[in-house]
């Protein structure tokens, strides 16, 4: 399968009238895809926005003709209903004329928190194995009569869907969530280049669907101002999902990441002008077997730049190489 590419409007660095625009740029420099981030808080306060990302879909949907579109990720166990997850992703679907796939996961103590107790992880593994129960017969059209240890639905069907329902992709991390996303996902979903996740996803019955992957850089003409900017906005992103599930607020985040140095987020996250580091990194998840792989461009201000530069320079590499 030949490898698609994608860009991420990342809610939590830009909000939602920029967002939009930023899709419609993406398409227009030739992005297959545009994933959208869905939390309540932004991880550090520098990053500064978090709207509602489902309004940014459907916007999103509606003012693009092509670009794939994609929660990414999704929580369906806490903050949103399964049900109600189910029923805004078939209209986004619908007002994307079918462009839409969407993305689950587990979720984050930052975003879920907000509505109640944040459960510990082997409920929420439970807890999302029992939403996918949910929403994948809805989306197929069925009528769902559900009672179930964490959720209840007396009776409920979608009225407006696309007829071939909705692809659904679950976000991996370990033997257990592959296992999952295996048996019940269209696709996987990592923030990691990490080719043993892809094994356990085929092993459990995934072999052949799409792996979607995602990827930071910081580009712009000043090396030194984007490690700067990777720096203040996301040195967080190291620190792994076990610790990133469990946090509950940006002075969280602040506090976990205070012994980070600049340095080392410089090494972990391509930096600058050179096309060819920012298309290295992204060829480190095509490698390990991604079949399509999101870039996220740090910085809300520097978009339409990397959105040209994409257009000119980084999308023609990565596609003849």
């Amino acid at each position: 399968m030949v490898a698609k590419f994608g860009y991420t409007l990342m809610g939590e660095q830009a909000g939602p009238t920029q967002l939009v625009d930023d899709a419609v740029r993406a398409e227009r420099a030739g992005f297959d895809f545009a994933v959208c981030s869905d939390h309540y808080y932004p991880w550090l306060d520098a990053q500064g926005h978090s709207p509602y990302a489902w309004a940014v879909l459907g916007a999103a949907a509606y003012a693009t003709e092509s670009i794939g579109l994609m929660s990414f990720v999704t929580c369906p166990i806490r903050r949103y209903h399964p049900v109600v997850v189910a029923q805004k992703a078939a209209t986004v679907a619908l007002l994307s004329q079918g462009r839409f796939t969407l993305g689950l996961g587990a979720g984050e103590n930052l975003n879920e928190h907000v509505v109640g107790a944040w459960p510990h992880v082997v409920q929420r593994h439970e807890m999302l194995a029992e939403a996918l129960e949910i929403i994948r017969p809805l989306l197929a059209g069925e009528t769902v009569h559900h009672s179930g240890e964490y959720f209840e639905v007396p009776e409920a069907r979608l009225w407006d869907r696309p007829e071939d329902g909705v692809p659904v992709g679950l976000a991996v991390s370990g033997p257990d969530s592959c296992q999952l996303a295996g048996e019940y996902a269209d696709a996987m979903i990592a923030t990691e280049p990490d080719a043993e996740l892809i094994a356990a996803f085929d092993e459990a019955g995934g072999d052949g669907r799409p792996r979607y992957g995602q990827v930071a850089i910081c580009y712009g003409p000043d090396e030194a101002r984007c490690r700067r900017i990777a720096y203040e906005q996301f040195r967080w992103f190291g620190l792994g999902w076990p610790v990133n599930a469990e946090l509950p607020h940006p002075r969280s985040f602040e506090l976990a990441s205070n012994s980070v140095t600049e340095e080392q987020v410089g090494r972990a996250i391509s930096c600058g002008p050179d096309i060819g580091a920012h298309v290295a990194a992204v060829r480190t998840f095509v490698d390990a077997g991604f079949t399509h792989v999101a870039v996220v461009q740090i910085g809300a201000e520097s978009q339409a730049a990397f959105l040209d530069a994409a257009e000119k320079e980084l999308l023609p590499v990565l596609r003849t190489g």
